[in-house]
């Protein structure tokens, strides 16, 4: 664990010295103010789509961060040639991908929990109200989500030459299944076999990450998700990471580093 952690920090540390997440963390600072300043006729309805509109941005910066940060790690490191001092070193392949993996996890992770912070702030100042727990548990699975997309990630990274490649694939698939997923069963209902047999295998294959969306319990300040429902969630979470990861570990094995 102190050898994973170590190569966690270094991730973390690298983050933190990009300008990505700073890129990021402005557009929607100037957004979400510009968007808190706004009040047109007291409407609560205007309100709400521009907290959606805000939240909105947050989902694309946080997989922009996740897919981006995650995507970058492995190439790098072998055109820099500094993978081959780490494994040279009592480090394990194993140990080389869990320390990548929980690197972007947890620098992703302290990415959403600022821009969270930073919207929470704002909409408590528009509305004289802020409901925490809501937040925390949209962040919560947010960040639950992004680990599977992580996870994902590096296991494209192994797979594709390019990091763009790889960042390009991630990114629509993710898309994808955000926008599409929860519909693959109800297309596969007007298609012949075998075509309704295939969808329907992928509608049950992919991870469906449209589950952890939960903005509209910030948009419309719904009642608390039930805490049972979310360690389900993060259940399903943790089986589609531990998933992908242990796909890229039987791969990376097996891989030539030159």
């Amino acid at each position: 664990m102190n050898t994973i952690w170590a190569l966690a920090k270094v991730v973390v540390l690298e983050m933190v010295r990009r300008k990505d997440f700073y890129v990021l963390f402005i557009l929607t600072v100037l957004l979400t103010v510009t968007a808190g300043s706004v009040n047109l006729f007291n409407d609560d309805r205007i309100v709400r789509y521009l907290k959606e509109i805000c939240l909105l941005l947050i989902w694309v910066s946080g997989l922009v961060i996740a897919i981006t940060c995650t995507a970058r790690q492995i190439p790098t490191e072998r055109e820099q040639r500094t993978i081959f001092p780490l494994l040279a070193k009592p480090v394990t392949r194993g140990q080389f991908l869990l320390g990548k993996f929980f690197g972007c996890w947890l620098a992703t992770g302290l990415a959403l929990a600022l821009f969270y912070l930073f919207f929470g702030l704002v909409s408590a100042a528009k509305e004289h109200h802020w409901p925490v727990w809501n937040f925390l548990q949209a962040a919560w699975l947010h960040w639950q989500m992004l680990g599977i997309v992580i996870a994902a990630t590096l296991l494209g990274s192994i797979v594709f030459a390019a990091p763009s490649s790889n960042g390009t694939i991630c990114f629509a698939c993710a898309a994808g299944i955000l926008l599409l997923g929860r519909h693959l069963n109800k297309v596969a209902l007007q298609l012949t076999e075998p075509a309704q047999s295939i969808l329907y295998g992928v509608y049950f294959v992919i991870p469906h990450l449209e589950l952890f969306d939960v903005r509209d319990l910030i948009i419309h300040n719904w009642e608390l998700i039930p805490w049972g429902v979310v360690a389900l969630a993060s259940l399903y979470a943790a089986a589609y990471t531990t998933f992908f990861l242990l796909a890229a570990w039987l791969v990376f094995r097996r891989r030539p580093l030159s």
